[in-house]
């Protein structure tokens, strides 16, 4: 069920909610958080919400949407309640800020956070370039970016990093997860002869590759070259290489010195499932810092264009 407010304001819209819930026989009781979802003027809107609602199946969340409209005219306040199918498991409100509104978008959207829950910020756009210093940033434990938005992955990185705070995240580095744990594993495995240096292939302008060679870098200390290219990530050691390709089928295929090749089906990681991959866990990640820590040590090279491992 969908409920239209056209200029409104937060006193009824949150009236609204409690009758809609009640008439739906919908309750906030298990939500376990709060999801803020920033969009900008000119971003898509709906994707971010499907995205949401999908992340939501698996944690029951109240969805806020808040569009940035035009700075010029009268402040307005234009929303939308979804509940029930077009919500999914979560509780879907829509804010649509104009005017001078649009800048204080924290005041509008402080009154429907649930209580005694976590708060998570998501920008599915470009993002500010400090997430922490954001009104609605401030919001959140958790603050969700996307590098892979941004014109020059190596430059936002960059900024990722000067302007860390405690409980950011990125996309980018989500969408490598698999791909980290199929590398953690090779570690497992004999030989373990040390690495000596490593080579990561990808193509120009992603955020995901860069991330897994600062993560390697900072992981274990050695040269780490960057290329353009297809997928492939070189791990050398004195007696042979451990490599990780994509082949033909889109499986990830592990190349380890005397053993036969391990293969893995790696799909694209679909929106929903990274959002809901950062939902399970609130507390800092440490490992996604180390890597933006590595980037800058990575030695970059200009060779033929290639794919993302995205």
């Amino acid at each position: 069920m969908i409920v239209e407010l056209p200029n409104t304001s937060t006193g009824k819209v949150a009236k609204k909610i409690i009758e809609v819930r009640a008439a739906g026989g919908a309750l906030s009781l298990g939500r376990v958080l709060t999801l803020v979802v920033c969009v900008e003027l000119g971003e898509p809107m709906e994707g971010a919400i499907e995205a949401a609602v999908g992340a939501s199946r698996e944690h029951p969340s109240r969805v806020i949407v808040v569009y940035r409209g035009v700075r010029e005219g009268d402040s307005r306040l234009d929303a939308q309640i979804r509940v029930g199918g077009d919500a999914g498991a979560s509780e879907v409100v829509v804010l649509s800020l104009q005017g001078e509104l649009a800048d204080h978008p924290d005041s509008v959207v402080t009154p429907f956070l649930l209580p005694d829950t976590p708060v998570v910020t998501w920008w599915p756009g470009k993002g500010p370039e400090r997430p922490a210093a954001d009104p609605l940033g401030k919001l959140g434990h958790r603050r969700i970016v996307d590098a892979g938005k941004a014109d020059d992955s190596v430059a936002v990185l960059a900024q990722r990093l000067e302007t860390y705070s405690p409980g950011d995240t990125d996309l980018a580095w989500t969408h490598v997860t698999h791909w980290r744990a199929i590398l953690a594993s090779a570690f497992d495995r004999p030989p373990h002869t040390p690495v000596t240096e490593v080579q990561v292939t990808g193509a120009q302008n992603s955020p995901s590759v860069d991330l897994l060679a600062g993560w390697l870098r900072s992981t274990l200390q050695v040269p780490t070259r960057r290329r353009r290219g297809s997928f492939e990530i070189r791990l050398l050691r004195d007696d042979g290489p451990t490599i990780l390709a994509v082949d033909e089928e889109n499986n990830a295929v592990l190349s380890m010195p005397g053993k036969p090749d391990g293969r893995v089906a790696m799909g694209r990681r679909e929106l929903p499932a990274c959002i809901a991959e950062e939902l399970r866990r609130l507390d800092t990640d440490e490992v996604y810092v180390e890597a933006l820590k590595g980037v800058p040590e990575v030695e970059f090279a200009d060779d033929a264009e290639g794919v993302a491992a995205r």
